[in-house]
């Protein structure tokens, strides 16, 4: 068997910074590795997640100008979990602004789950800032896929699922995104934050193949649970990616750019159907389905994979 890959060492940021993108949101924002190398931008999941020092790991630092960000509502960036103002129009923009700030002509873009979402949008948006892309994780933010996260997973975790809906009413549990939508909108902490929490928890534990208590530490995180939690409800409720938004419609905007697709065999989260749609109107990219993972990209194969496609990137 071929010996499989772990991350690379862990390092620190060279420079961080806070940008204020209005008058309401402001942006963290962080680089790391080589600051002469090729520019490589990381875009974290949820929405809402924010990214982690883990993030910078994927990528070869001697090789690889590495930018990571917080999106509005999630991690460092403030106000944390707010939804004003916070679309995946506002989040390209950002991306933009950030860009521009940090003198960067075109760079590789890497997501994973909403993150390779986030990617598509802003790649068939601006596809001359992008060099290529790394996906993880598919999900085109439809609304057969949000149908399948909030009920269709209890065909396989069904003890997460009873804890989901059983934080509900049961008058409310055929409506379970607007069920904690109203919870996790309201103000009083004593509401969104338990909210928060049980829907953070049912992700982080539907995440992995096998379970895992350091995820399902981080997902019942107060900071990782509010941003999440919200941003999710209020993306999954207002923005999906339907009709003419549709990120298939448009995958001829890419084609021409390198690409690779890692995705987990037995993904719950982001069931393989999503990447494999992808890779059939995108048969330029690479696509690599990895037999013995879930949907995290901390899953030992998914690691592995995603440090192969940024070392298979430098040659691209």
């Amino acid at each position: 068997m071929t010996i499989r890959r772990d991350l690379f060492l862990p390092i620190e940021p060279y420079g961080t910074g806070h940008l204020q993108l209005d008058s309401r949101h402001t942006m963290y924002w962080e680089q790391s590795g080589n600051p002469h190398g090729v520019p490589a931008l990381f875009l974290h999941g949820g929405p809402g997640a924010g990214a982690t020092a883990v993030h910078r790991r994927f990528f070869d630092p001697s090789y690889w100008r590495i930018v990571i960000f917080d999106q509005r509502g999630g991690g460092r960036s403030t106000p944390l979990g707010e939804t004003a103002d916070n679309s995946p129009d506002d989040l390209v923009a950002d991306i933009e602004r950030l860009r521009a700030e940090l003198g960067i002509a075109q760079w590789l873009v890497f997501g994973g789950s909403w993150g390779s979402t986030l990617a598509l949008y802003y790649a068939q948006t601006h596809p001359e800032r992008c060099s290529g892309l790394v996906l993880r994780g598919i999900f085109l933010c439809r609304s057969e896929e949000i149908a399948w996260f909030l009920y269709g997973m209890r065909t396989v975790f069904p003890e997460a699922w009873r804890a989901l809906s059983g934080f509900l009413p049961e008058a409310e549990r055929n409506d379970i995104l607007g069920g904690y939508h109203r919870r996790l909108m309201d103000p009083d902490p004593s509401v969104h934050m338990p909210a928060a929490r049980a829907w953070s928890l049912y992700e982080g534990a539907c995440s992995t193949l096998l379970p895992n208590p350091e995820t399902l530490a981080a997902f019942g995180e107060d900071r990782l649970a509010l941003g999440l939690a919200r941003i999710e409800a209020h993306f999954f409720t207002h923005h999906l990616f339907s009709g003419e938004r549709d990120l298939i419609r448009h995958i001829d905007r890419i084609r021409h750019l390198p690409g690779i697709i890692v995705q987990g065999r037995y993904d719950m989260v982001c069931p393989i159907r999503s990447a494999d749609e992808l890779a059939r109107a995108w048969p330029e990219a690479e696509y690599v389905i990895v037999a013995d993972a879930g949907h995290s990209a901390m899953e030992p194969g998914i690691r592995d994979q995603l440090v192969r496609a940024t070392d298979r990137m430098k040659r691209r």
